[in-house]
């Protein structure tokens, strides 16, 4: 199997009540892409939360830290101005996910409420206006624990599974995997951003050659408190 990533450019500055489905669709047109059966287009939260509304004013640094503190379901560690969190979603993130980058001097972008509706809301439309059957997965970036870096992750998804469930079967030697579960769709996310880029105004892309199925949600990823051993 091989795939291709496509960057989808011509996507213009979101504002709140715009029609982000059809705005990519016209972004794909300016990128002369052809959506086919089983594309995965990927998107930044931040256009989805612009476009729901999202977004708040921050006066300053004491204001953006009540922000994230209001968005967050529960505190986990605290360093200088910087919170880990646990969001209402179930994410353990930065601030909430409460951000600042890539958005107006004096705003701040939260987090979709229920980004897995979101991305099967955008799904669906523009499967309606394209007439294609793809999936859609809507990204964030996080830290990950004892590791340097930021990656993108998926915290909405819809028309695919979340994991792909290796349990049960064999690998290469024949042993049977007993704890194989990819995050297929983390994979995806961080995939697509390799085009995206954090400073180059590509907020979307699309994932070719992929053949999954199944649904799923990105908050299926989250891992239960009784399977946690670091908290």
């Amino acid at each position: 199997m091989s795939i291709e990533i496509h960057p989808i450019r011509g996507i213009p500055e979101i504002a709140p009540g715009d029609d982000l489905g059809a705005l990519i669709v016209d972004g794909l047109k300016a990128s002369q892409i052809a959506l086919s059966d089983r594309d995965v287009v990927v998107i930044t939260h931040k256009v989805v939360s612009k476009a729901e509304g999202r977004i708040e004013q921050v006066s300053d640094d004491r204001a953006y830290r009540e922000l994230a503190e209001r968005e967050a379901r529960s505190i986990l560690r605290r360093r200088g101005d910087l919170l880990i969190t646990q969001t209402d979603h179930g994410f353990i993130c930065a601030n909430a996910g409460v951000d600042r980058s890539n958005v107006a001097e004096g705003w701040a972008v939260l987090l979709p409420v229920d980004p897995d509706r979101s991305a099967h809301r955008i799904r669906r439309h523009i499967e309606r206006l394209t007439g294609v059957s793809i999936a859609v997965v809507v990204t964030d970036t996080f830290g990950r624990p004892w590791r340097r870096g930021l990656v993108d992750v998926a915290i909405g998804i819809s028309g695919l599974p979340s994991t792909l469930d290796l349990r049960g079967e064999s690998d290469a030697q024949g042993r049977t995997m007993n704890v194989t579960e990819i995050a297929i769709v983390d994979e995806i996310a961080a995939a697509a951003d390799l085009v995206m880029g954090k400073a180059d105004e590509i907020p979307a892309a699309v994932v070719r050659g992929l053949d999954l199925a199944g649904t799923g949600r990105a908050t299926d990823l989250v891992r239960p408190p009784e399977e946690d051993m670091f908290r």
